[in-house]
């Protein structure tokens, strides 16, 4: 595939939710290795931007292109089976696929070591792990299926600060080692900014991307310093991030 064509297209998506719409003409690209964070204000669709996206919902008009094999998905939940064990969770994509036990095991072994996950909480139900374990184990998931997109809907939301810089870290890392394409939602700037090539900005009402903006250097080389001062400007000086911080309550569910 051309390196510079899109892994991921979004041609004009529109939806709507019980005739109200949500979303209206929506465009968007992200290419092969290249992680672009959506930000906007909480309310305008971003979430189920991305879940159209995944194809798991279906948009009332527009078209999705995806030219990547396979995707894996992270959430702002873990979503883990709490009957399962963080291993068997791991593994429960691979299962689905008709993976073989031996090759599986040694999937789970290595998607687990990408994320930092001790081989011995391996054997945990998540009831019996952290926050950060869950979410890790969340992570270990989506990457066993050696996918070449990645979506990330506000997985980190729930986290406190050092936590949530941790796995940004795993994100930036994996991201690098394996050069996958990804799609990561999220409300904080910051967090955008850290880990992404390019923040994309969603209108207020969902009504299109308003902009976007290229992010010097490469994720996990950057100053902190820098990127705090390129947020501060961001949200000081350029129109574009006016909004960002702006709730429409009779947007959200």
């Amino acid at each position: 595939m051309d390196p510079t064509s899109p892994q991921l297209a979004l041609r004009q998506i529109d939806h709507a939710y019980l005739g109200r719409t949500v979303i209206g003409g929506v465009s968007l690209e992200v290419t092969a290795g290249e992680v672009v964070a959506l930000v906007g204000p909480s309310g305008c669709g971003k979430s189920t931007l991305a879940q159209i996206a995944a194809g798991v919902l279906t948009p009332l008009r527009g078209r999705v292109e995806r030219r990547y094999r396979r995707h894996g998905m992270v959430f702002q939940e873990p979503r883990l089976l709490p009957w399962a064990t963080a291993g068997d969770n791991i593994a429960y994509p691979l299962r689905a696929g008709g993976m073989g036990r031996r090759e599986r095991r040694l999937k789970v072994e290595a998607a687990a070591a990408r994320v930092a996950l001790d081989s011995a909480d391996l054997g945990k139900y998540p009831v019996e792990l952290s926050g950060g374990m869950r979410q890790r184990t969340a992570i270990a998931r989506a990457l066993a299926v050696e996918p070449d997109f990645v979506y990330f809907d506000e997985p980190f939301t729930a986290l406190d600060v050092a936590l949530k810089r941790r796995m940004q870290d795993l994100v930036i890392a994996a991201a690098r080692a394996a050069h996958f394409g990804a799609l990561f939602i999220t409300h904080d700037l910051i967090e955008a900014v850290r880990v992404a090539h390019r923040v994309a900005v969603m209108d207020l009402h969902g009504r299109g991307i308003n902009g976007e903006r290229r992010i010097p250097g490469q994720p996990g080389e950057r100053d902190d310093g820098e990127l705090y001062r390129l947020v501060t400007r961001f949200l000081a000086e350029d129109d574009l991030f006016r909004h960002i911080h702006d709730v429409d309550e009779r947007r959200l569910p």
